[in-house]
């Protein structure tokens, strides 16, 4: 289960303390995310990685190679600058990286820091969070959220995404049951990923979008051999 709120923001006061004096991104930068994840019990190495090389190309032309600070592929991007520097020039350097990479993994928040003020970007709902200061990390903690497996849910009535994700599960039921699927084996894989599909949108898994994850690590692209991996999940 992910921590909670009273541990984390401890560890946030504990963290924002250690780290008053850094000044170098070249030689802090990975050591400051690591702790920074610790704050919430995650294993940066687990669902993301340093220094994310990509190639870089503008109106067609290809650029110099990039690298991405800490990227989690579907969920963050940071980028990393030394104390002072401008983060907005941050965020359009963060906006170039958007184009060498697979649409599946682009990020929903890009995060900017020069170790001693943070400025989220919450790119699914469009909310660009006012950037605070290193010392009042404690109270903003909660807006990293989703680090720790919490996820803040928004109530809709018939939200899109539910009807297109209710419509995708029909689907597949269809074409399953055309395949001779049937009966009651059909509707106990529709429950079990309906199941892990929410699971991981809402933070019941103890690591953060850990079925997207299998899914991107431990079976084929083409999918060939997803129902052996499935059993074996189930």
């Amino acid at each position: 289960m992910p921590l909670s709120w009273n541990e984390i923001r401890h560890r946030a006061q504990t963290f924002s303390t250690r780290w008053k004096d850094a000044s170098s991104e070249q030689a802090q930068s990975q050591h400051f995310w690591v702790e920074f994840f610790h704050i919430f019990d995650v294993d940066p190495k687990r669902v993301s990685m340093f220094e994310r090389r990509v190639k870089l190309s503008r109106a067609g032309e290809r650029l110099k190679e990039g690298r991405i600070d800490l990227f989690w592929p579907g969920t963050l991007l940071v980028e990393m600058k030394s104390p002072g520097h401008d983060l907005d020039r941050a965020f359009a350097q963060a906006g170039d990286y958007f184009d060498a990479l697979p649409k599946r993994d682009l990020p929903r928040y890009i995060l900017l820091s020069d170790f001693h003020t943070f400025r989220l970007y919450d790119l699914k709902e469009g909310i660009d969070h006012p950037p605070f200061k290193l010392a009042r990390l404690r109270d903003k903690v909660r807006l990293f959220c989703f680090i720790a497996g919490y996820n803040v849910q928004t109530i809709r009535s018939q939200d899109p995404v539910n009807l297109r994700a209710a419509e995708q599960m029909g689907r597949l039921h269809d074409l399953l049951k055309a395949g001779g699927y049937t009966g009651h084996a059909l509707e106990l894989l529709l429950v079990r990923l309906l199941f892990c599909l929410f699971a991981d949108d809402t933070g019941i898994f103890t690591l953060a979008q850990a079925f997207r994850a299998w899914l991107d690590e431990r079976t084929a692209e083409d999918g060939t051999d997803l129902g052996p991996r499935l059993a074996q999940l189930f």
